[in-house]
């Protein structure tokens, strides 16, 4: 609190941590790990918070988490530490020595800025400044449906803890700044893959077999098609296929193929609603081509649903901290994020942190060039750190 009794801006506890958390960063991003399997990260995020005196505690297998405080949870912020299956391709000096494995999605930047959200509020409880907890949850396997979140909650970590916080990289918003949005900010994300099998045989005969490649192409434009037109077009249900398969020659009607894909949808309601719409769909569609059908429908995660109170608790830490004009409208985005499972048990909200450098190249994610501008760090602690001790005085002052 100022001489004026507002809330005083945190950077005097957070600037000091610029360079130890960049060089977090960097040994995190030189070692990434898979979903399940961040074993080293978890330790290397125990040792910093140890030798800062906190008393962190291990999950029960990957992951952990912080308490910083003392008394009731006032509020629980959440990183994701996990790394993709993918090449990196940046040519940075601390590039990724794990083949085939990066951190193309910018978990290491969540994770770092978590650490630094840890040790700052550690640094404001000692110097007496911090009445209240605040727990701070290193959470495994994001990327790995239907989500390491589902570990955290089975856990107990979220029972009592009233709102939750989060962040998200974003490469299209400059480092400086960040998106916000109140409602649905990500979408629901399933896998859905289609085996279809019928009696083969040679393509100058198509009438005495059951033609799987023109039925998996009927199923691959109509099933869209179909959604599209059962379910409200406003809650933007989007069926795209990422492989389709069947057969080895072109005179010859194979007997076995498969197309796989995604559906997502910015609608918690209507996306139970289009799950089941789904397997009468496709059977319709291949119902006059004889064929057999196997339908694996792998339900993923709902949508985050930011909630108006976390919303706005996000945009008062950045307006308190940055300025206005660092807070932008931030669009809805058609991927998944299994901080949603988060959301629908306790209120909070998710921002986006904005990664790419001003003028500078835009990328993006899940891509193994993504460079972030790691000045964002310090952002993303400063922001998180301010929202955490306001949602402490709101908490008191009721």
């Amino acid at each position: 609190m100022n001489e004026n009794g507002n809330l005083a801006s945190v950077s005097g506890f957070t600037e000091p941590l610029t360079d130890q958390l960049i060089g977090f960063r960097r040994e995190l991003h030189r070692n990434p790990e898979l979903s399940f399997a961040e074993h080293q990260t978890t330790e290397r995020i125990l040792e910093a918070l140890r030798a800062a005196g906190l008393a962190p505690q291990k999950m029960a297998d990957t992951g952990a988490f912080a308490d910083i405080g003392e008394g009731p949870i006032r509020i629980a912020l959440r990183a994701d530490i996990d790394a993709l299956p993918v090449v990196e391709e940046t040519g940075l000096e601390y590039a990724s020595m794990t083949e085939g494995v990066a951190h193309a999605c910018g978990h290491d930047i969540h994770t770092t800025v978590m650490l630094g959200v840890a040790l700052a509020l550690g640094r404001v409880h000692a110097a007496g400044q911090l009445d209240g907890r605040v727990r701070v949850i290193f959470q495994p396997a994001e990327e790995k449906l239907p989500g390491g979140a589902l570990s955290v909650i089975g856990q107990g970590l979220l029972d009592g803890v009233p709102r939750i916080l989060a962040l998200h990289c974003d490469p299209r918003i400059d480092a400086g700044h960040i998106g916000t949005r109140i409602g649905a900010i990500t979408s629901a994300s399933d896998t859905i893959r289609i085996e279809v099998n019928g009696r083969g045989g040679h393509t100058s005969r198509p009438h005495l077999t059951e033609d799987i490649v023109f039925a998996i192409s009927q199923i691959a434009t109509q099933v869209p098609a179909v959604l599209g037109r059962k379910v409200d077009v406003r809650s933007a249900v989007s069926v795209v296929w990422g492989q389709i398969h069947a057969g080895s020659v072109p005179n010859a009607i194979p007997a076995t193929g498969y197309l796989a894909g995604t559906m997502r949808c910015l609608d918690g309601d209507v996306w139970y609603e289009a799950g089941e719409l789904l397997d009468a769909a496709v059977r319709q569609i291949a119902a006059p081509y004889g064929v057999e059908i196997k339908l694996q429908h792998t339900r993923g995660v709902p949508p985050v649903v930011n909630a108006p109170a976390e919303t706005s608790l996000i945009e008062d830490a950045a307006r308190r901290e940055y300025g206005a004009d660092a807070i932008e409208l931030t669009p809805q985005s058609m991927g998944g994020e299994d901080f949603a499972w988060m959301t629908q048990k306790v209120s909070g909200a998710m921002l986006r942190l904005g990664t790419r450098t001003p003028g500078g190249k835009t990328y993006d994610l899940h891509r193994g060039d993504y460079i972030p501008d790691e000045s964002c760090i310090g952002v993303g602690v400063r922001i998180m750190v301010a929202a955490a001790l306001q949602a402490v005085h709101e908490a008191n002052a009721k």
